[in-house]
């Protein structure tokens, strides 16, 4: 499948050092039940459930959110949510498979409730990987762009599913998923 991987680089543009895909494959089309199934993991939803009923305002993720992105290496906050039980489960699940790459755990707001490696921010809430898959509560599927990751030298993408509750979005997990290793 390395093929379908260069056939894919051209028709990528670059903008900013970006690359940028405009077909998401199938192959990753395919995984999307399994990511949804992951998106009502007792365990995940539990751990977004208690973040949730934090009821952190926007001004406190938002500070939160400073912080983090000032702070180089990983500070207690960030340990905890990389060393948390629903951490370890996401780990457990980002090592089912080679291709799956860096997920994290959204609440309703888009802040961090776990994770497998540092994101570059706190707080997603802002972004699309949230936005559409969390959907005011109504919970959807948002497949990013594929895009050359320089560190990994391998092109990802990220899925994003909504966490799941009684029928309710009630966070977002997202997923990268490695396009070399996954078509292999």
């Amino acid at each position: 499948m390395n093929r379908f991987i260069s056939m894919l680089v051209t028709v990528l543009w670059l903008c900013s050092g970006v690359a940028y895909a405009e077909e998401i494959p199938a192959s990753v089309k395919a995984l999307v039940p399994k990511l949804q199934e992951w998106g009502r993991n007792p365990v995940l939803v539990t751990a977004v459930k208690e973040q949730n009923n934090l009821g952190m305002d926007l001004t406190t993720i938002r500070a939160k959110d400073e912080v983090w992105i000032a702070t180089e290496g990983l500070n207690d906050d960030m340990k905890a949510l990389m060393s948390s039980n629903a951490a370890r489960t996401l780990l457990e699940l980002e090592r089912s498979a080679p291709y799956f790459l860096e997920l994290f755990l959204m609440d309703n707001q888009g802040a961090n409730v776990a994770m497998t490696n540092k994101t570059s921010d706190y707080w997603q809430g802002d972004e699309e990987k949230f936005t559409e898959s969390f959907a005011h509560g109504k919970g959807a599927v948002y497949i990013g762009d594929v895009t050359f990751d320089k560190s990994a030298q391998a092109y990802l993408v990220q899925v994003s599913v909504p966490v799941m509750d009684a029928g309710h979005a009630i966070g977002a997990l997202t997923v990268g998923i490695n396009l070399d290793e996954l078509d292999k």
